[in-house]
């Protein structure tokens, strides 16, 4: 298969309940678990804050947070870094819970196909797709970049 000027590299994350696709550019690395440090009064999809070149990202499950299902981590787990849109300098970066590493793919306009119907997209899914007939949700960034403001920030 061919690159196209139009087509994009994008990252497929497995999370348990799904998959989420983003572009390639906004996953800094992957990194293996480790027990976050406890944030207190966090709520059940923020599972900590977790070392990461100097800073101490917020560590979010993505399955709690859009209402998959639950999900703690776990030891042999991964942790994708992803930039934000960072309007917030304390807060360029958020860690992800994922299972195994996350998948290159590429993105064409061919291959990419909104989802209609079922579950309509809200809180942290920004919309939902096949890209080549494997189900994927597109995550809120700037949606997620919010609620961590105002679970982390908002006393400061």
């Amino acid at each position: 298969m061919s690159i196209h000027q139009r087509d994009i590299r994008g990252v497929l994350i497995a999370v348990t309940g799904g998959r989420l696709l983003l572009p390639n550019a906004s996953v800094a690395e992957v990194i293996t678990y480790s027990v976050p440090e406890s944030v207190p009064g966090a709520p059940d999809w923020l599972l900590g804050r977790t070392p990461w070149r100097g800073w101490r990202l917020p560590l979010v499950s993505f399955t709690t947070l859009a209402d998959w299902g639950r999900e703690r981590g776990e030891q042999g787990a991964k942790v994708a870094i992803i930039k934000l849109l960072a309007r917030n300098p304390r807060l360029p970066y958020v860690a992800v819970v994922s299972h195994g590493f996350p998948r290159l793919v590429t993105v064409s306009a061919d291959a990419l196909v909104p989802v209609e119907g079922g579950d309509a997209p809200g809180g942290a899914v920004h919309s939902r797709v096949l890209l080549n007939e494997e189900a994927a949700a597109i995550p809120d960034l700037d949606m997620i970049e919010r609620l961590l403001e105002q679970t982390l920030y908002a006393a400061a």
